[in-house]
């Protein structure tokens, strides 16, 4: 496999992690649990396939812990343009605006603050 096209599970390092802050709309939490992975199936999965090569996503849960939002989906991409493509994609999903509200994206580099300045990373 060329540089382009190795997986990201294979990369050392993402050049972008986005933290996109989502909360589950009651269109959503209306559907029974085998319904949502159903539809997770037919509208995420392709699209999740569709840019493997280049983005990896990571769910975790925050519903137990804030109001504001539900759910922080993490992104990491080896590059801006397929998690941009990967973006458009998902907007023309029911996902993006009817079963989730997409509350806010933050995109980082991790340790861009070491790295800029020839330092090695904080690390615990």
């Amino acid at each position: 496999m060329s540089a382009q096209t190795t997986p990201l599970a294979e990369k050392a390092k993402p050049e972008i992690t986005v933290f996109m802050l989502v909360k589950s709309l009651p269109e959503w939490l209306a559907f029974p649990p085998d319904e949502r992975f159903r539809l997770l199936g037919e509208h995420v999965e392709p699209v999740l396939r569709q840019y493997a090569d280049d983005v990896r996503l990571r769910f975790y849960d925050v519903e137990f812990y804030a109001t504001r939002v539900t759910d922080v989906w993490v992104w990491e991409a080896t590059n801006h343009h397929s998690y941009q493509l990967l973006v458009e994609a998902l907007r023309e999903t029911p996902f993006w605006d009817r079963y989730f509200a997409i509350v806010e994206i933050l995109p980082g580099v991790e340790n861009a603050y070491a790295v800029n300045y020839g330092r090695q990373p904080l690390a615990a």
